[in-house]
C-alpha cells in the first residue's frame, strides 16, 4: 500500500488540468490559415477531397483531412495548431480568408438552453463506427484515458443505446453499417443527440464518392454537432462537447 502511494505522488498529476485551455503541439495541424492575397495556381487539383477550393479561396473542414498537401505546395494556405474546430452548424466549417480563429471558437458552437437543463450536469453517449478506420475510434477511447479524462465532465460512453443520451458517428456510413446505425438510433430514449466525428462522418471525407455508401440516414435525422478532424483530436471532441452542453464559454 505504501508502495503505491508513493509511486502515486511520485507520478503527480497526470491528467490536463485546465482542458479548454490545453497546450498542443505546434506540429499539430488545426485551424487553417487563409491568404487571399497569395498565389493559388500551385493548389490546383491537390486537395484529396476537394475539401480546398480557389474562387472564392475557401477550405470545408467537414471534407478536410488536414493532411497538409495543400500548404505544402501553397502559401496562400496554412494550418495552425488552433485544436476547437466543431460547429452546430455545418456551414460555418467553410473556412474563408477572413475567417478568424478567435471569432470562430465564439460563434460556431450554438449552446441552446434546454440542451445545458437537459445534459448539462451528465452526458451518455452511444458510439456508432459506421465503417470507420478506426482512427477516429481510438482517439474517442483516450477521451476516457488518465490524461484527457472525460468522465470528470460527467462526459461517457455507455455500451447500450438503450443507456444513451445520444450517439457519436464515425466513419463515412457504409451500405452494410446503415441499418445498424438507424437502429441505434430508434433505441436511443428520447431527448437525444446526434454527433458526426471526423471528415468521413461529416462528409465522407476520401470516400465520399464510394458507391458503397448508404448516408441516406443523414437526411432523414438532424445533426447537432460536427465535429472536424482526420482522426479527431481527444481536445477537440472534448472540448466540442463541452461547448455545446455548457453555456459557460
Amino acid at each position: 500500500m505504501f508502495d503505491t502511494l508513493k509511486t502515486r505522488i511520485f507520478q503527480g498529476k497526470q491528467y490536463i488540468k485546465d482542458i479548454k485551455n490545453a497546450s498542443i503541439s505546434e506540429s499539430f495541424r488545426g485551424f487553417p490559415v487563409l491568404h487571399s492575397n497569395m498565389d493559388t495556381s500551385s493548389c490546383e487539383g491537390i486537395c484529396p477531397t476537394n475539401a480546398l477550393n480557389l474562387n472564392p479561396l475557401s477550405i470545408d473542414m467537414g471534407k478536410c483531412t488536414f493532411c497538409g498537401a495543400c500548404a505544402k505546395v501553397c502559401k496562400a494556405v496554412e494550418f495552425s495548431n488552433g485544436y476547437k474546430l466543431a460547429s452546430t452548424d455545418r456551414e460555418k466549417l467553410v473556412v474563408t480568408a477572413g475567417t478568424k480563429y478567435e471569432d470562430y471558437i465564439k460563434s460556431a458552437v450554438e449552446t441552446k438552453k434546454e440542451i445545458v437543463k437537459i445534459f448539462g450536469r451528465s452526458l451518455k453517449l452511444r458510439q456508432v463506427s459506421a465503417g470507420g478506420c478506426n482512427g477516429c475510434e481510438m482517439e474517442l477511447n483516450a477521451c476516457s484515458n488518465v490524461n484527457f479524462d472525460m468522465g470528470r465532465f460527467g462526459i461517457d460512453f455507455v455500451a447500450s443505446p438503450r443507456h444513451a443520451d445520444g450517439i457519436v458517428i464515425t466513419g463515412p456510413i457504409t451500405k452494410n453499417m446503415a441499418y445498424a446505425l438507424e437502429d441505434c438510433y430508434k433505441s436511443t430514449p428520447e431527448p437525444k443527440i446526434v454527433v458526426l466525428c471526423g471528415a468521413c462522418a461529416v462528409s465522407g471525407g476520401i470516400f465520399q464518392a464510394s458507391a458503397e455508401l448508404n448516408r441516406e440516414f443523414l437526411d432523414k435525422y438532424p445533426v447537432d454537432l460536427y465535429i472536424p478532424g482526420c482522426p479527431v483530436h481527444p481536445l477537440t471532441f472534448i472540448n466540442a462537447i463541452l461547448s455545446y452542453i455548457n453555456d459557460k464559454k
